[in-house]
């Protein structure tokens, strides 16, 4: 007989893969997509690399990736997350479509936290005879990093809610309980306990991320 009730292990297990899947998924689209996020402001038209070429193919890539809804990306790229992971189900299979998801995000996001730096600041450092190397690493980053830790804190709370997504399809984590118990086996207690979880969790980042945005734009 299949049981009804949600267990504390299937609970403790559920939070342990959503953290699993949103800290991976972070880890890697940050690594992804702050360097396309730079490459997208020092390539663009007036950058200090403009390169039409560059900016013209991945500026409307990153578009592309962007406006797919996150459940139909993850069904659309079930070939390849088979050929990556091997399997189409679980915390691993959900991996690979939340790191094609959350990369262009937080591109675009890092893009319009450079773009808000003074541009004089960049002429400055062009006068001093700063490479763009230089000026990217000494002027541009130091500047918007205030505005990117806040960029991460939305890419991890939208990151939150695309693992609860990936459950629809058995992509484990607490959107799984809140499908499998919640949803089709009409178990109040595992919804009401998934939705505290999920808000606790979403509270916590965004008190975390205005907490450092906060301490590093004073220093």
């Amino acid at each position: 007989m299949i049981s009804t009730t949600i267990t504390l292990d299937q609970f403790l297990q559920a939070i342990n893969d959503t953290l699993v899947m949103v800290g991976f998924s972070l880890f890697v689209g940050t690594l992804i997509g702050i360097p396309l996020g730079i490459l997208l402001v020092v390539t663009r038209p007036a950058g200090i690399l403009q390169h039409k070429i560059i900016y013209s193919v991945l500026n409307p890539i990153i578009n592309i990736l962007r406006s797919l809804p996150f459940i139909i990306l993850m069904v659309a790229i079930i070939p390849f997350t088979r050929l990556i992971v091997q399997t189409s189900i679980g915390t691993s299979a959900a991996i690979v479509p939340l790191i094609i998801y959350i990369s262009p995000f937080i591109a675009r996001l890092v893009e319009n936290s450079l773009l808000e730096v003074n541009p004089g600041i960049i002429e400055a450092a062009e006068a001093m005879g700063a490479t763009p190397f230089q000026i990217i690493r000494y002027f541009l980053l130091p500047e918007a990093l205030g505005s990117v830790v806040l960029s991460l804190t939305t890419s991890t709370i939208t990151l939150i809610g695309a693992t609860a997504m990936a459950g629809t399809v058995g992509g484990g984590g607490v959107g799984d309980l809140a499908i499998v118990f919640g949803y089709q086996r009409f178990d109040t207690f595992a919804m009401v306990s998934t939705v505290i979880v999920l808000i606790v969790f979403v509270q916590g980042i965004q008190s975390m991320g205005n907490f450092l945005a906060k301490k590093i734009r004073r220093n």
